[in-house]
């Protein structure tokens, strides 16, 4: 069983030209960005489900998307999709949008990206959606590492901040994106000392070096075995297939050296995790 654990959905309408003017900061030439629902659906046809959420990002990357358009992906095949609200806390009515994604869209966790929204997860703002998130078993991925954006206060992107609040509210499962590049160490002790905190892969493979180091560094602290590494590939910006050969090749870089290699269990363990196993107490309820 594979699983994608990121998967970005937004209208060709909800680009913004802010994105055009900064995305090959991040990238040579940029990205191919199409992520309407039906390109998304064609996208995840192999693999077997996929948590999808679109980006409230209007001002940092110059998307604007909403929770219409992951109901509209879900509803194509609800029993492959699995919807998460986006959140922005500096909305006037962000609550009303959240319950409106899971009561009335039926839409089963949130993302929230704090660089993104230039809002800290330590923020009061946020102590409403916590609450209500335990109260409805609902996890919360996080955008959890650096990003291209110029007005992203970068310090919102480290992963300590998501210590202080797995400690307050410890019935909250919460999902750290990205493995918290490049603070990846930071990320993987959080993970690793509070149960009710995960992270995952999604966008690391083509930075190979990056990538070797991040999963060396689960090896050496236990986590792997733990069930508490997930896969994902955060399309559009990268590929199933592309995010799978590279996850596969990223040994190749050290052949030769006596450099640890990464285990072939480690590998496998993380490509096959199942989040609808962990990222809800009980197990996913649909």
């Amino acid at each position: 069983m594979i699983v994608d654990c990121h998967v970005n959905v937004y209208e060709d309408s909800q680009i913004l030209p802010l994105y055009g003017q900064i995305a090959g900061i991040a990238r040579a030439g940029g990205f191919k960005i199409q992520a309407d629902p039906a390109t998304v659906e064609a996208a995840m046809r192999d693999v077997d489900r996929a948590i999808v959420f679109s980006l409230r990002y209007a001002d940092s990357i110059g998307i604007d998307g909403d929770d219409e358009v992951t109901a509209r992906l879900v509803a194509r095949d609800p029993k492959k999709f699995v919807g998460f609200a986006c959140l922005d806390p500096r909305m006037p009515n962000c609550m009303d949008l959240l319950v409106h994604a899971v009561e009335d869209l039926g839409l089963k966790g949130v993302k929230f990206g704090p660089i993104y929204n230039g809002v800290s997860l330590l923020d009061p703002r946020l102590e409403p959606v916590y609450r209500y998130l335990v109260k409805k078993n609902l996890p919360l991925t996080m955008h959890m590492g650096t990003t291209f954006g110029q007005n992203a206060p970068i310090e919102y992107g480290r992963p300590l901040d998501v210590d202080a609040v797995a400690r307050r509210h410890p019935d909250l499962k919460m999902i750290m994106a990205h493995m918290g590049h490049p603070w990846y160490e930071e990320c993987i002790v959080v993970a690793r000392k509070n149960a009710n905190v995960y992270c995952e892969v999604s966008a690391l493979y083509y930075r190979p070096w990056q990538f070797y180091n991040i999963l060396v560094c689960a090896q050496e602290y236990g986590i792997v075995a733990r069930d508490k590494i997930f896969w994902g590939t955060d399309f559009p910006f990268t590929t199933v297939a592309d995010s799978i050969a590279g996850f596969k090749r990223v040994n190749d870089q050290i052949e030769g050296t006596k450099l640890p290699c990464i285990a072939d269990e480690t590998i496998d363990r993380i490509l096959h995790s199942n989040p609808l196993a962990h990222w809800w107490h009980g197990g996913y309820p649909g």
